[in-house]
């Protein structure tokens, strides 16, 4: 049964302890985040009679590669580095792969990154090692708040439901991501109004930019086409 993570949006305190771990875990270089923790802010402040009323918003996302059910980086590899094993696990054959970059063009998440050093595609691969020992991956370890998990896809969207549309993720039909997540209660309002990725510099892949910084590019979503 192919794996999936849980990330509980409304319980994460954005401590950024499950992408410290991650980075630590793999010795990942300067500029790579295999986990991401997104900080979304919105709102703003509106007069009320003499005062001024706070409606500003803010939430995390605890993004890594997903493994995708219909992985688009596997799609599109032209030498089959990026592959998919039976469990849904998405990893990469360096001995395959020749940096030529159309896996992280492709993927909505930004989940492949450029090793610079290394010339080569890096990604998320789960923990892999970990779950062979039985032993959780180390983001799922780390976070104080049990706001990341982890187990069968099937089970997971039984107890959580599909993954619901939340700013910044793409539309889920595009690659089908093993996610389940529990959204923050004002990320409809994030989708509704104006929203930003605060931490841009901090999550952005050096190669690539997949993710859109703003709601759209607009200053109100509700105006957009």
């Amino acid at each position: 049964m192919p794996y999936a993570f849980y990330f509980d949006s409304s319980s994460c305190s954005g401590c950024k302890a499950c992408q410290v771990a991650c980075k630590d875990k793999h010795n990942l270089p300067l500029g790579v985040l295999w986990r991401r923790v997104y900080e979304v802010a919105g709102g703003e402040w509106q007069p009320q009679g003499e005062a001024w009323l706070s409606m500003v918003f803010a939430y995390n996302l605890s993004i890594a590669c997903n493994h995708c059910e219909k992985p688009i980086c596997v799609e599109v590899c032209p030498t089959t580095a990026m592959h998919q094993r039976p469990d849904g696990i998405v990893l990469v054959d360096a001995d395959k792969c020749v940096g030529c970059k159309y896996c992280a063009w492709a993927c909505p998440y930004g989940a492949p990154q450029f090793d610079e050093a290394a010339g080569r595609m890096t990604k998320c691969t789960f923990c892999a090692d970990n779950l062979a020992e039985g032993e959780p991956p180390s983001c799922v370890a780390a976070c104080p708040m049990r706001a990341l998990d982890f187990g069968e896809r099937a089970d997971l969207e039984t107890r959580h439901g599909p993954l619901k549309p939340v700013y910044p993720l793409p539309e889920a039909a595009l690659t089908r991501p093993s996610l389940a997540l529990t959204p923050h209660r004002e990320a409809t309002r994030a989708a509704a109004e104006s929203a930003a990725i605060g931490n841009w510099e901090e999550v952005r892949p050096t190669s690539h930019r997949p993710i859109s910084s703003r709601n759209s590019d607009k200053v109100n979503k509700k105006n957009s086409p």
